[in-house]
């Protein structure tokens, strides 16, 4: 277990290693389409993350993608198939995350945030542009700051 993850409940736990799943059902649904494209995106950032996250995450992402592939194909089967009703229920379960957030240490919590800021980032642009990349939509570029997360560094 996550050692900064030690004060959360069962629950709160599992929603905190849930949350690159709902980021990246709800960016690569964000218009409308979940594409291969942005499935294997994610698979190649979660793989990524076991490698070459920051210190401090190397446990949480060791936690939270284990059978990564499998628990976002499940998610994306499980989720509403209606662009509006899936991301309604995503941005929820983001939103819910505020609470666990501010029982976490700062520094970590920060960390954290931003690092699935760039998950946000990198699938946005897995889809579109030239040869598919470096191009975020009008509907990912909604979501990417994922706003609906209080960003931890403005907290007193």
């Amino acid at each position: 277990m996550v050692k900064e993850f030690e004060i959360l409940s069962q629950s709160e736990r599992e929603l905190m290693y849930s949350l690159p799943i709902y980021v990246a059902v709800l960016i690569a649904g964000a218009d409308g389409d979940i594409d291969n494209r942005e499935v294997s995106r994610a698979n190649n950032l979660a793989n990524d993350k076991l490698k070459n996250a920051r210190k401090d995450l190397i446990s949480y992402y060791n936690e939270a993608n284990e059978n990564f592939e499998d628990k976002l194909k499940m998610a994306i089967a499980n989720l509403p198939s209606g662009t509006t009703e899936r991301q309604k229920l995503l941005v929820e379960k983001l939103k819910s995350a505020n609470e666990v957030f501010d029982k976490l240490q700062n520094k970590y919590a920060i960390s954290l945030y931003s690092s699935l800021k760039e998950i946000a980032k990198k699938i946005a642009e897995a889809s579109g542009g030239v040869f598919g990349y470096m191009a975020i939509d009008f509907e990912e570029s909604k979501l990417i700051e994922l706003k609906m997360i209080k960003d931890p560094s403005t907290r007193k």
